[in-house]
Formats: structure tokens, sequence, C-alpha cells
């Protein structure tokens, strides 16, 4: 495995790669990095493909833009048709988990040219909403619940980042436990906000590491964020309703290449991003492979990387 850093048309990439052969790329979510994808990286190049794992735009050692459009989902699908450009391919495999799944799913929606096929990750492909915008959307709903804010939708202030910002070990530490799939039930967070509290506090104080991420892992992310900040990442979140405005030449439009979703049965993005789950063969009309991994979370390629190696590399053969 080896790192290093490219030049694209606007954006300075850190990627970690391995192997050689037909190109596959492994795009990261929230809070997570191009590390996140060692596994993967190194079964993928013993298969006989070529597979890099960026740190993507506003992370790690990646490019950091300051304003908050700079961030939306047409930068991020261009940032990864202008790797594939700069790594000397045509075309690829693209797979992405949490944020970057969606990203995926777009890669693939926008370039079928490029992006030959898609395996995602842990949150579904979800078709643009033709009433109007998701963040009052999610507003209704999180009212009509009862049970507080989305955190998506606290995401939205322009001081977000903050609380993250101002203990990033215990921000970090905090999230991977409230999202693992071996944290016991009543302990798990809910993606849901009461008021009065922040989405850190609503995470047990004693919340220790996840059973899979090492000190020495756990070091790495820790160094990053501290160093770079959660600004970017959560820029990310900042920019849907401006997303939807930017896609509408994308309403119904369905994804026609190859494609595979994985996701852990004990993940709780499922409270808010499953419902698209039972109709994701009708927008991704070549869906390949439907999995649900039994108590698996959502850190799945890191909890469960021998069954996600697997799948995956199945899939990929079967191309």
């Amino acid at each position: 495995m080896q790192s290093s850093t490219i030049q694209t048309d606007g954006l300075s990439q850190h990627i970690l790669e391995a192997g050689t052969g037909p190109l596959v790329l492994l795009i990261h979510g929230f809070p997570e990095l191009g590390i996140s994808w060692r596994a993967q990286v190194e079964a993928l190049a013993e298969a006989g493909y070529h597979a890099v794992a960026p740190d993507m735009r506003g992370y790690g050692s990646t490019g950091k833009p300051d304003d908050v459009a700079d961030y939306s989902i047409l930068h991020l699908v261009g940032d990864m048709v202008d790797l594939v450009r700069a790594l000397g391919e045509t075309s690829c495999v693209v797979v992405g988990h949490d944020w970057g799944a969606p990203v995926a799913w777009h890669c693939a929606l926008m370039r079928p040219d490029m992006f030959r096929a898609v395996f995602g990750l842990s949150v579904p492909f979800q078709p643009r909403r033709p009433k109007g915008p998701p963040t009052p959307a999610m507003a209704a709903i999180s009212k009509r619940l009862g049970l507080g804010d989305l955190y998506i939708s606290r995401f939205q202030a322009t001081d977000a980042h903050a609380v993250f910002d101002a203990d990033p070990a215990t921000a970090l530490r905090k999230m991977f436990y409230a999202y693992d799939g071996a944290t016991p039930d009543g302990r798990q967070s809910t993606g849901f906000i009461p008021e009065g509290q922040s989405f850190i506090s609503t995470i047990p104080d004693d919340a220790p590491l996840p059973p899979w991420m090492s000190p020495e892992h756990f070091a790495e992310y820790v160094d990053a964020f501290s160093g770079r900040g959660f600004k970017g990442p959560v820029d990310w979140y900042r920019n849907l309703d401006l997303n939807w405005s930017l896609t509408a030449h994308l309403q119904d439009l369905r994804i026609r290449v190859p494609s595979a979703f994985v996701v852990g049965e004990r993940d709780p993005v499922r409270h808010y991003a499953g419902q698209h789950e039972a109709g994701l063969k009708d927008w991704a009309t070549d869906l390949r492979m439907q999995v649900v991994v039994p108590g698996a979370g959502h850190w799945i390629q890191q909890e469960r990387p021998e069954a996600v190696n697997r799948l995956l590399l199945e899939f990929l053969n079967g191309l």
C-alpha cells in the first residue's frame, strides 16, 4: 500500500493505493478517511485490481476549499472524474460508503461511460424528491415524530462543526461507538437530537472505541481531524438543498450500470434512509446484489471486512 498526492484539475487529492489491473475507486464517508478502506485495498490488490482510496474533498490531506458551495454533489462527482483521468484511466468501478455512497451512486448516474459499475454500502440510492428540497421535509418528519431534530437538520447551522472541533477525540470516539453494530440497543444513536442537546451530548460519555478500532488506528483519525477540522466535512451536509436545485436535470433518471448494495442489519442509518432500500431495484435497474449483513452496524467495511471483501469480489468477478 502506498500513499501519494495527485494534482487533479481543481484539487490536490491524497490517495491510498495498491495493486495493478482494473481500477476500483473507494469513496469514504463521514467522519472517515481513505484509510477506512485498508482491508479492501489489500484484498482488491491481491485479487488483481488497482484499488485507490482518496481522502475526499475537505478531509485528511486532500484540498479543503473555504466556500461552502464548493462541496456540492457536482464538485464531489467531478473530483472522482478528475481522479480517474489523473490515474491514466478512462473507466472504473466505484464503491462508496456512508456519504461516499451517494457520491458513488451519482457517479454512476451522471457518468455511466466512466463509472461502469457501482457498489454502495450503508446508504441506498435516494432519488431526487420532486416536491421540493430535502431539509424542509426532514424538519417536518422530525416534528411529526416528536424525537427532536434529525442531526442532518442541525448540521445546516453555520457553526454546527464547532462542537466537533472543540474536542475531536471525544467526538470521533462517540460517533464511531454510537453507530457500531456491537453497541447495545439503547446506546446506539437514533440520529435524532432532543432540544437543548447536541449530537455529541446524546451519546454516553463512557462510550469506548468499537471492538475493531485499535488505539493506533483511532489516533490517525484524531490527528487528521484535529489538524483540518470538521467544517469541510460538515459542508457536505450544508449543500443538500443546493444539490437538489442543481440536479433537476436528473429527475427520474435511473442508474443503468450493474450495481450492488450492502448494509448492516443494525446500522442506525436505516432509521432514516432505510425506506429507500425496498425500492432500490426500481432505481438501479441492473441491481445484481442486495445484502443485509447480520449484526453489522454502520462502519461495515471496517466492522466486517471479510464479509464485505467477499461480496465485493463476488460482484466484481461477475461483471
